[in-house]
């Protein structure tokens, strides 16, 4: 009879809730560990609850505003939003589609984080039973750690966001994704009025989009944020020192290891490395830009279009700095966590370049990938200016 005791034959989710029906869906013979996260982001995003389509009624309306939004944003930043010969299109979406599409679109850069787990292998020739066995650990949680991290970040986002642009991310197509289910909830919740704050929704998504189809843009945001994510470093030692106190051969202190591994900030810290330390100057430096640039237009296009556009503003403003712990995360994750300092800074930026060389001088930000702002020139739009205007 085999050593239930023995490291070949130990179950390290038996007792723990999250892990035994991670346990069930690996018995189902998931295709992979990404369709793993798939399922895991839909549960979430829904509450392991059915939800109903989107009502054709609220299609519609969101479809008509989007073309309302589209032709401001248009004579607003002289900006397209048309990608690849398609026109921008609004979709309205459920909370679970916007989580499967969203996991499809985020998998590369989500990908290399789980290849960095993988890498945690067990010490064969150790003799300390306790490292050994959290070798072991580390191997059997790998892939599962990939999935809950991937699928239960996306699935809260996906429970909070209003349209595809909650994180400023470029996507391939020209289909914008809203969800009226969490536009609606959060005009209830805040006592905003449900259309105004559909085009709100609709002007910011496609002004994000319209942004983020700018060749040169797009491109050096995807290569920032993919070298970010490349660039995290297998470290179990960090990991280990928090698992330290926990004795892996009692069953008894399973929903301990539960607790830890359910910190994002605890696998987050083990891994991230100074290479990405590096590199967080320049992706704050863009997207902070971008930002700026997006309440700038929204500011010039609201205030004219919509009754409520000032109470709107500043509530959607405070919303966007107090994400919870689990939004966070996944903004650490690709490194665009941006403090309301970082909005600051980004509007500073914006009013201080029309104060000096008028609108004009704005939308020099996207003419080619020289004119974009270093993090210094952040701080600095005089010098910004002065440098664009420099013979090449």
């Amino acid at each position: 009879m085999d050593d239930p005791d023995s490291p070949e034959e130990f179950n390290p989710f038996q007792g723990m809730p999250i892990f035994g029906d991670l346990g069930k869906l690996f018995s189902q013979q998931a295709s992979s560990t990404w369709e793993t996260a798939r399922q895991f982001a839909v549960a979430v995003a829904t509450e392991g609850e059915s939800e109903p389509n989107v009502d054709p009624t609220d299609r519609i309306a969101l479809e008509e505003l989007g073309r309302v939004a589209e032709l401001q944003v248009a004579n607003t930043t002289g900006l397209s939003t048309t990608r690849d010969g398609q026109a921008a299109a609004i979709v309205a979406v459920t909370r679970s589609q916007w989580a499967s599409a969203t996991l499809d679109a985020y998998q590369d850069l989500l990908e290399p984080i789980g290849n960095v787990s993988g890498r945690v292998e067990a010490e064969e020739e150790s003799f300390d039973p306790a490292q050994a066995m959290f070798g072991q650990i580390m191997k059997m949680i790998g892939p599962v750690m990939l999935s809950m991290t991937a699928g239960s970040m996306v699935g809260n986002l996906a429970r909070r966001s209003l349209g595809q642009y909650e994180l400023p991310i470029p996507r391939q197509g020209s289909e914008l994704m809203m969800v009226p289910a969490n536009i609606d909830a959060l005009a209830d919740e805040w006592s905003l009025d449900r259309s105004d704050l559909r085009l709100w929704v609709c002007l910011s998504e496609l002004t994000h989009h319209a942004v983020l189809s700018v060749p040169h843009v797009s491109r050096q945001l995807n290569e920032l944020l993919a070298d970010y994510v490349r660039k995290f470093e297998a470290d179990p030692t960090a990991l280990e020192s928090q698992l330290g106190e926990l004795d892996f051969a009692n069953p008894d202190s399973m929903g301990d290891l539960q607790s830890v591994l359910g910190d994002p900030a605890v696998i987050l810290g083990a891994i991230q490395s100074p290479a990405q330390r590096a590199l967080l100057p320049h992706i704050t430096a863009l997207v902070t830009v971008i930002a700026g640039y997006v309440d700038w237009a929204m500011d010039s296009i609201g205030r004219g279009l919509i009754g409520s556009y000032q109470r709107l503003s500043e509530a959607l403003r405070r919303r966007r700095v107090t994400a919870g712990a689990a939004d966070r995360f996944i903004d650490q994750m690709f490194g665009l966590e941006l403090s309301q300092d970082q909005y600051d800074r980004g509007t500073a930026f914006a009013s201080g370049v029309v104060e000096r060389a008028g609108t004009e001088g704005l939308t020099r930000l996207w003419r080619s990938a020289r004119e974009l702002p270093t993090p210094a020139e952040v701080d600095a739009p005089g010098l910004w200016l002065a440098r664009i205007d420099l013979p090449e």
